[in-house]
């Protein structure tokens, strides 16, 4: 019997708005989707740069009325989910809409899960576990990394346990993303660097995932290199939006891709950094990248290879060591040049720190798409490296 060369696989995916001006539709979906009243849910350097207003503006030439949540940190965390819901409930809001980066939009898709379903949101860890339908979620990403527009996963950080929780659910998908190069131009360059480079793990993991499949590589493969076109050229010129425009399609590709691919242990690592540390996502995985890919190049030597062409690198005949030490090289001269370059221990992470990370990397359900299965000791030996 032949192999099969397309194994079952489901994709999801929101509606989506892509395109100068998205922002501006948020009253008109709201409506659409019989928003009576409003929970915009933002964080304070959104409102600051003025997209947020921008946002509720909307919604009032729609007539709908809105209240605004902005007590979301990065990492967001499990009882600003349960701030956001109180302030839903007491203001009977029957819709959400998120303006932000991956934090508020993690937090709302949080609040919409513990409005309809009650409980903890910590009760809903790991896949399939929300059972009710969450309120109608708009989302309106004003970074080009996190594609939690467009995505069935959230990301909230334990601060008890100190972890950071995946929360896996097709319900959680948002009802419409609307998305807007426009949004990304109040970002720093730090920022959009940490941001887009997450977004090229997003495409770097879901091309070698164990589930990935025909459509995800497509939209892999493209946003590595859109990222690897675009991301050097938008830090010179911030202000250029075809620039910026082509790492917000990116993202979404990426994000896409990951949705339905799933991730791997470069994510798993990362979240358990963030969840101890409250570290920079974008550039935890950043720096673990290289590490991670020594790590799983043996078992899936040609996906990498795909991926290296997809960088700039001209693999022709290389042989496999070659293409590895070429992709190497590549990712190091375009993290050094993005300003991502300082080791872990310059994070506030301890090498005292190790063990309880790897094992809570372990415990992640991110790890389990990875194409090379860790022992415990093998990421203890990863971070170590990234030391």
């Amino acid at each position: 019997m032949a192999v099969n060369e397309f194994p079952l696989r489901k994709f999801v995916a929101p509606e989506f708005i892509f395109g100068m001006d998205a922002r501006t539709l948020a009253g008109r979906y709201a409506k659409n989707f019989g928003g009576r009243k409003v929970l915009v849910v933002t964080d304070p350097g959104v409102r600051t740069a003025g997209w947020s207003s921008q946002v509720t503006a909307s919604l009032e030439e729609s007539g709908i009325d809105h209240v605004t949540f902005d007590g979301v940190t990065s990492n967001p965390k499990a009882e600003e989910v349960a701030a956001g819901a109180a302030l839903y409930r007491l203001e009977g809001c029957n819709a959400i809409v998120a303006v932000g980066g991956g934090s508020p939009m993690d937090c709302a898709k949080g609040i919409g899960i513990v409005s309809t379903n009650h409980g903890d949101i910590v009760d809903f860890e790991g896949v399939d576990r929300v059972e009710q339908s969450t309120p109608p979620l708009i989302c309106i990403p004003t970074t080009a990394g996190s594609a939690a527009d467009v995505s069935q996963f959230a990301i909230i950080t334990d601060s008890v346990r100190q972890t950071k929780i995946a929360i896996i659910s097709k319900m959680i998908v948002p009802d419409v993303a609307l998305i807007d190069p426009v949004t990304t131009t109040s970002l720093s360059s730090d920022l959009t660097a940490q941001t887009a480079l997450d977004a090229l793990c997003h495409g770097i993991e879901s091309y070698v995932s164990t589930a990935h499949s025909a459509i995800t590589d497509l939209y892999a493969i493209q946003a590595i290199r859109a990222i690897s076109s675009n991301l050097l050229p938008t830090l010179s010129d911030p202000g250029n939006l075809a620039f910026r425009g082509r790492l917000m399609l990116a993202s979404l590709e990426a994000g896409l891709a990951f949705s339905n691919a799933s991730l791997g242990l470069v994510h798993a690592m990362a979240h358990s950094l963030g969840g101890m540390n409250d570290a920079p996502h974008g550039e935890c995985n950043a720096l673990l990248l290289p590490h991670v890919i020594d790590f799983n190049f043996p078992a899936v030597p040609e996906r990498y290879a795909r991926i290296a062409e997809a960088l700039g690198v001209a693999t022709g005949d290389m042989a496999a060591n070659d293409i590895l030490a070429a992709l190497h090289s590549r990712l190091s001269c375009l993290l050094h040049a993005a300003g991502i370059h300082r080791p872990l221990g310059n994070l506030g992470i301890s090498r005292d720190e190790i063990p309880a990370l790897a094992g809570k990397a372990m415990d992640d359900p991110c790890i389990f798409t990875n194409p090379r299965q860790p022992s415990r000791e093998e990421i203890e030996a990863i971070y170590e490296r990234a030391f």
